[in-house]
């Protein structure tokens, strides 16, 4: 079963600082979304208003048309999982009992599975351990916990390389056995863009994009070639990068090239070049990351 989450207009302020500001999009069906941004754009904040843990002060969001916000059939439904500290005395072992108990998709034999991939010890309290462990906790937790809305926060954060592929492969192979909904936020994109359907990104709490991933990965695009013609060749575009080496020059612009473009860009032997997500990200959100 497919579900449809809708942000309808929504803004978050904390003490007068507006951290959120009339986001709006819906996302429709079982995929994997990628909410990107750079740290204090609203990530987590927004992640937040979804899961039901915070209430917008403007706007509503709604999972299959109902509020999500004191609903409690609703925020069943969906799991947030983030790096934030968690009652430090609890043992994996109970951490796993209080998530099967509030969460009516959990599967304990999957859990089970997991604490062995992630080499976890469910004797041991959050405190004793270690920062790439607790994260990995984060990780079991959710994707055992089958919610129709599942989504992670940034949580690896704390893994080293092997336990992030682990955990992105986890990801994969939920998606294709058990889909459902995910929601990654990350602000380094380079490196998990493969695992996204559709993105969202967000800068200085505002919705940039939201678009297909491969629709995306269209949006930028790069000139290379003689600078006068690569100038004449952009004029009237939005250009978001200049390089310049000796007479060849590098222009990153933004939006779709037509095929008459293309033709004519190699007629002049300008060369056309698509742009990564992760340096669209970087050259639409202000610069360098």
């Amino acid at each position: 079963m497919s579900h449809k989450l809708e942000i309808k207009r929504v803004s978050k302020s904390f003490k007068k600082h507006e951290v959120i500001n009339e986001i709006d999009f819906n996302v429709e069906g079982n995929k994997i979304v990628g909410l990107i941004g750079r740290n204090g754009a609203g990530k987590t904040t927004l992640l937040s208003l979804i899961a039901g843990l915070k209430q917008s002060d403007q706007g509503e969001i709604t999972l299959d048309g109902e509020p999500i916000f004191e609903n409690q059939s609703r925020m069943q439904q969906v799991m947030f999982l983030s790096d934030s500290q968690r009652d430090q005395s609890l043992k994996v072992r109970e951490m796993l009992d209080m998530t099967e108990t509030f969460r009516p998709n959990f599967d304990r034999i999957y859990a089970d599975e997991l604490i062995k991939t992630f080499n976890l010890s469910t004797k041991k309290s959050m405190s004793e351990l270690s920062k790439g462990m607790r994260s990995a906790l984060q990780v079991v937790l959710g994707l055992a916990s089958r919610a129709p809305i599942t989504i992670f926060d940034e949580v690896y954060t704390g893994m080293d390389a092997p336990t992030r592929k682990k955990f992105y492969n986890e990801v994969l192979d939920e998606q294709a056995e058990h889909p459902r909904m995910f929601i990654l936020s990350t602000h380094l994109v380079s490196e998990m863009d493969y695992l996204f359907d559709e993105i969202v990104m967000i800068h200085q709490g505002k919705l940039l994009l939201h678009d297909e991933y491969e629709a995306m990965t269209l949006k930028g695009q790069t000139v290379i070639g003689e600078a006068n013609a690569v100038d004449q060749f952009v004029s009237g575009k939005k250009v978001l990068n200049e390089q310049r080496l000796g007479p060849t020059k590098s222009v990153t612009i933004y939006g779709e090239l037509s095929e008459e473009e293309r033709q004519k860009a190699k007629k002049q032997e300008l060369e056309i070049g698509n742009v990564s997500l992760q340096d669209l990200f970087i050259h639409l959100t202000g610069g360098e990351a």
